[in-house]
């Protein structure tokens, strides 16, 4: 693909980059519009993923039929066969109406289905009847109904892992796999990083009417620096904190830093993730980032609290060991949770233990999220960078 037809694509759907993987996907996903085969496009929360539909929608011939993105994740997994697939008259106990479902109404046109790899097992099977002969029924119908749709997945789960654990169809994968796009993290696209973050900027200048604010040279090097767990949503959010918050226009990297949470321990996190011998699922260890970044926020509160003490009784006894309380720059030992390989052995020689201990941090953390967040699911699920439902089945695993 030529340079200026790539541009132009780029400026026709807002993304914003140099980087050559991401180049690759956008070149993929214009040759795989033109046929009808189904895509599954891979990558880490917050990356861009909903863009790649849209291209292949835009450059397909069925460009002037309909296009639907549905959250998987989003939908309760009592409905989500009847937003899918409609539903007959009495076919449960609120269904007053018939009602159509996205297969039905998306005839001639394209489907996104994000978060796809949260579908419960039932909505899985028939999901590749629909992609396999075209086939759906409603639920309380008998009826057989035709539809021509061409299905866009999105996932940022660890299909093959979901597949062991028996939580996804393995014929459903290679269904949906036929073409894979994999989106990368934006921690992977450095350089792709200070123009984005300069875009996010002018756009909420020109919300906002102010001027735009600049970051200074360290600033751009701790930016580019960062490990952004969040991807390009995160660094969005950011761009727009600052914008608000900040009354100076020119950020130091002193500045920026109070918007980068546990900027220093996420340094090792990249470090970890790019070892081939771990295999620790980075969901599991960004979690316990996570909880180590609760951890120091109770305990930078307790110090104030009894600062505030000591102010008022000068006889208070600050503890020396809170006094000089601070987390650790790595998360774990990597004897905790790294599972270091024996190149002599077949398995990892820690792995049982290792299982066992990031088990009982992970029940931990979930545990301690839900206290905080008064219980709130929701509100807990996006504390963790979870989707609702993965917090459900945890809960549901540890017994919380």
């Amino acid at each position: 693909m030529e340079q200026k037809d790539l541009q132009r694509i780029k400026q026709q759907f807002s993304i914003i980059g140099n980087n050559a993987q991401l180049n690759r996907d956008i070149e993929i996903a214009v040759q795989v519009a033109l046929t009808d085969l189904s895509v599954l496009i891979t990558g880490e929360s917050g990356v861009g993923k909903e863009h790649f539909p849209k291209i292949i929608h835009q450059y397909s011939a069925r460009k002037h039929g309909p296009y639907f993105a549905i959250n998987c994740g989003a939908i309760p997994e009592g409905t989500i066969d009847s937003e899918l697939f409609g539903h007959e008259k009495g076919a449960f106990t609120d269904a007053k109406s018939e009602r159509k479902g996205y297969f039905e109404i998306a005839d001639g046109g394209t489907l996104f289905l994000d978060e796809v790899g949260e579908l419960p097992l039932s909505t899985q099977a028939r999901l590749l009847r629909v992609l396999e002969t075209g086939e759906f029924i409603r639920m309380g119908s008998s009826l057989v109904q035709k539809t021509n749709v061409r299905v866009v997945a999105a996932t940022n789960l660890n299909i093959p892992k979901a597949i062991e654990e028996g939580r996804f169809r393995e014929d459903l994968y290679y269904r949906l796999n036929t073409i894979e796009i994999k989106v990368p993290a934006l921690r992977e696209r450095k350089e792709d990083i200070p123009l984005l973050f300069r875009k996010f900027v002018v756009d909420f200048a020109d919300r906002y009417r102010m001027p735009a604010i600049r970051l200074t040279d360290e600033a751009t090097e701790m930016l580019k620096s960062y490990y952004w767990q969040g991807n390009v949503r995160q660094l969005k959010n950011v761009a727009e904190q600052i914008s608000l918050i900040e009354s100076r226009r020119e950020i130091t990297a002193d500045i920026l830093s109070q918007y980068l949470p546990n900027h220093q321990m996420y340094k090792g996190l990249a470090i970890v993730e790019r070892s081939n011998q771990q295999s620790v699922p980075m969901e599991e260890l960004k979690m316990l980032y996570n909880m180590m970044g609760m951890m120091k926020r109770e305990m930078d509160m307790l110090k104030e609290q009894l600062a505030n003490l000591q102010q008022q009784d000068p006889t208070t006894n600050i503890p020396e060991e809170i006094v000089e309380w601070e987390p650790k720059k790595k998360v774990l030992d990597i004897d905790e949770v790294a599972v270091v390989a024996d190149e002599e052995a077949e398995t990892p020689v820690v792995e049982k233990t290792a299982d066992l201990k990031l088990s009982n941090l992970e029940r931990d953390t979930i545990q301690k999220a839900l206290l905080k967040n008064g219980g709130n699911r929701k509100a807990t699920a996006v504390e963790l960078g979870l989707s609702e439902r993965t917090l459900y089945r945890k809960i549901k695993d540890y017994g919380l």
